[in-house]
């Protein structure tokens, strides 16, 4: 550290008046609450019996056990990007759980469900292969997909404040999803064509794809994002609807570089897929950079009515100087005000975006609750690491 003593180490007007208070107590869960978790733990177990069930039948104990250990090697790969993503303002554990959960397990087995029915109409029909996984599956699978994001939002409104938590939990849906899919089509292809079938389906799914189910379901995160920040009502419906769209399209072209041949899938993945996941990628550093500067710039007022110094606003706007608060906090206080500044931070962080939701309709009872709250957290963790 540059200086022993930086300048968000003091205490500002407000807090000191108020000196050292207890932190906010959890919120208990209503029994409707309880009951809906319990529900949505049913059938998440229900789903992972009927996909295990299925997968297993049909690649075998060998291949299902070899296609789980390859499927391991992209979640490695998306799952650290996603969590970097979300530092800005991390979202609870459970919530991001319950996104790949859903991904792995309900959208999977429904998907299952679907895809077999649909082609099986189609053949019946005279319909192809190709045409239920370039028309129907990206529809289908994108839809199931998206649903965790709804969900999350209707269930947890208060823990989605925009574009970045969308990215973050479609994201994590998409991982949830693919990994599953990785699994059935690896330990089918052991299964099948041996070793050398194992080779080719990991290279093309794991090595040339692991961002492909994740980027695709991002645009509707994207869109349930936008109607989450905007005060236009009709923007509300037609972000999300265009989202899912931008989804499928994706989705589609992708399965129809897969049964292209080499040639196609080459000229595609070149042509489309990597152009789109750069873009993907530059739309995501931009969104979580527009997100710690939202930070900063909502938290001036309170900066105004002497709850924070504009050091600490400052700190709380950089990802590296949080980095380097956390260092001068350990130093100061130990483990004990590491954690303290950590929850400050988290705590700061929300009430901006609380701030934030307010600008965009009048601030209700709830919202002065939860804003007072969060201005208690605020001020005990502070003291925690400052008092120290």
């Amino acid at each position: 550290m540059s200086s022993s003593t930086p300048g968000w180490s003091a205490v500002p007007q407000a807090a000191s008046a108020v000196g050292p208070i207890p932190a906010r107590r959890t919120a208990r869960l209503s029994v409707g609450r309880v009951l809906l978790l319990g529900l949505a733990v049913v059938v998440m177990l229900t789903c992972a019996f009927l996909v295990l069930m299925a997968i297993g039948t049909d690649t075998g104990p060998t291949g299902f056990v070899t296609g789980l250990l390859f499927s391991l090697v992209p979640v490695g790969i998306v799952l650290p990007a996603l969590l970097w993503l979300d530092r800005v303002e991390a979202e609870p554990i459970g919530q991001l759980l319950f996104a790949f959960g859903w991904g792995a397990l309900v959208a999977t087995f429904v998907a299952l469900v679907v895809n077999s029915y649909s082609l099986a109409e189609l053949t019946r029909h005279g319909g192809s292969v190709s045409t239920a996984a370039v028309v129907v599956a990206p529809w289908v699978e994108e839809t199931c997909k998206g649903a965790a994001v709804l969900v999350v939002l209707l269930w947890r409104r208060r823990e989605f404040d925009g574009i970045v938590d969308g990215i973050v939990y479609a994201g994590l849906a998409g991982l949830g999803f693919a990994f599953t899919e990785n699994v059935l089509y690896l330990g089918r292809s052991l299964q099948e064509n041996g070793t050398a079938g194992l080779a080719t389906t990991f290279v093309l799914r794991c090595v040339f794809g692991p961002f492909a189910h994740p980027m695709f379901t991002m645009a509707t995160g994207i869109g349930l994002g936008v109607a989450v920040q905007t005060r236009r009502a009709w923007l509300r419906v037609v972000a999300p609807l265009c989202g899912l769209v931008v989804a499928v399209l994706l989705h589609g072209l992708w399965n129809l570089s897969a049964v292209a041949g080499l040639r196609g899938f080459v000229g595609l993945y070149v042509a489309v897929q990597i152009p789109v996941f750069a873009a993907a990628v530059g739309f995501a550093v931009w969104a979580r950079r527009r997100e710690a500067r939202l930070v900063g710039q909502h938290l001036q007022v309170y900066v105004r009515s002497g709850w924070f110094t504009p050091a600490e606003v400052a700190m709380l706007g950089s990802m590296t100087e949080r980095r380097r608060a956390r260092a001068w906090a350990a130093q100061v206080a130990g483990a004990r005000g590491r954690r303290a500044m950590r929850g400050f931070q988290a705590a700061a962080t929300e009430l901006a975006f609380a701030r934030d939701r307010a600008t965009r309709a009048a601030l209700s009872e709830e919202g002065q609750a939860i804003e007072r709250d969060l201005l208690r957290e605020v001020t005990a963790q502070r003291w925690a690491f400052v008092g120290g």
